[in-house]
């Protein structure tokens, strides 16, 4: 190469659209600290391979997120550890004194010991849907985790001795069941019982329940459902606490059964009784038509949910009666009550649910 190609390659774009890239990746490095190695690892498979999504409760993306959970939380982890290092000096100092890496430290550690439920579900759900071997590639995320938490966290709310105050208020039977503790409970008291839910975030967690392969006995399981929420928490022993569950063990039965699908496929029954389920309709009157339209005549629809007038008129338009009779408890009331609550928190959120029963009359 003579002298004066070295000088045309030098003068031209040819340089720069070499070094222009090794320019980004150095300030890259250098400034975004929260960059983590699951983010190269999707940036450098974009081009490889098209990643699935499948429907944002599907089975397959469940899965994925219940055996992912570790790595999920292991990056969240990083990016907090991260944006920690960011910190002056002097700020890094003060966290020091008052114990911040050491909390990181200990959040690391519950996390690990929460995996192990999630691994568990993950693993039972490959047993009864063998499909599942081949669904390696859906894009799990930051949301992804946030809906197995929340999952993990039903488990207090409905099987562990701790969920009892949320619980006490409110015997349902509910299309939306979670992990199907008042379904359960109605089911013991003798009623021919369907719990139905279409999340399978929700009901790979119950059948981690159900099932006599992953849940024995009382108690045997444990999580640490409140460490990832860091605000409002007296003490970090409180934030870490160890939850035992389930506190009673659910089994299936002839009365009590478990119908994962849309509610809107349902149809047939005496009584329908909502709960927090109306306000996460995608179409509120076509979930009260349907209602409508499976209750058998003088079939009873009970409600406990965040209510607006115009859904109870809506109720009456589309046929309902709205009970109001006193005695026999079925008149409209507010009732106070939480959901997957920190009953130990500084802070608490109140719902003021709406309880009111409606009848289809023929």
């Amino acid at each position: 190469m003579s002298f004066s190609d070295l000088r045309f390659i030098v003068a031209s774009d040819v340089l720069l659209a070499c070094v222009f890239p090794l320019f980004l990746l150095f300030v890259g490095f250098k400034h975004l600290p929260t960059f983590t190695c699951s983010d190269i690892r999707e940036i450098l498979s974009l081009g490889s391979r098209k990643r699935r999504h499948n429907g944002y409760f599907s089975l397959e993306r469940a899965y994925s997120s219940f055996s992912q959970y570790a790595r999920l939380s292991a990056d969240e982890l990083h990016k907090m550890r991260a944006s920690y290092a960011t910190l002056r000096r002097s700020n890094k100092n003060l966290g020091y004194k008052i114990g911040y890496p050491k909390k990181l430290d200990r959040l690391r550690d519950v996390t690990s010991l929460n995996a192990t439920i999630a691994d568990g579900i993950a693993e039972l759900a490959l047993d009864e849907f063998p499909s599942l071997e081949n669904e390696n590639d859906i894009d799990t995320n930051s949301t992804d985790l946030g809906r197995v938490r929340e999952s993990l966290k039903h488990f207090v709310r409905d099987w562990s001795e701790e969920g009892l105050a949320e619980r006490t208020r409110m015997k349902v039977l509910v299309p939306g069941c979670g992990l199907g503790r008042l379904a359960w409970e109605i089911a013991q008291l003798g009623f021919d019982t369907t719990a139905n839910e279409l999340s399978f975030f929700m009901t790979l967690a119950f059948r981690f329940l159900l099932s006599s392969t992953t849940t024995t006995s009382a108690n045997e399981h444990s999580l640490r459902p409140y460490a990832h929420w860091f605000s409002h928490q007296r003490s970090n022993d409180s934030l870490f606490r160890c939850i035992s569950f389930p506190d009673v063990v659910p089994r299936l039965s002839p009365n009590f059964r478990l119908l994962e699908q849309d509610f809107l496929e349902t149809s047939g029954y005496d009584y329908i009784v909502t709960l927090f389920f109306i306000d996460t309709s995608l179409d509120v009157f076509m979930t009260m038509k349907h209602i409508y339209s499976i209750l058998r005549p003088g079939g009873t629809w009970a409600k406990v949910e965040l209510s607006l007038e115009e859904v109870l008129q809506a109720a009456e338009e589309i046929g309902f009666v709205i009970e109001t009779d006193e005695s026999c408890g079925a008149s409209r009331k507010t009732v106070e009550c939480e959901y997957t609550g920190d009953p130990d928190a500084m802070m608490r959120w109140i719902y003021k649910a709406e309880f009111w029963v409606a009848k289809k009359l023929k």
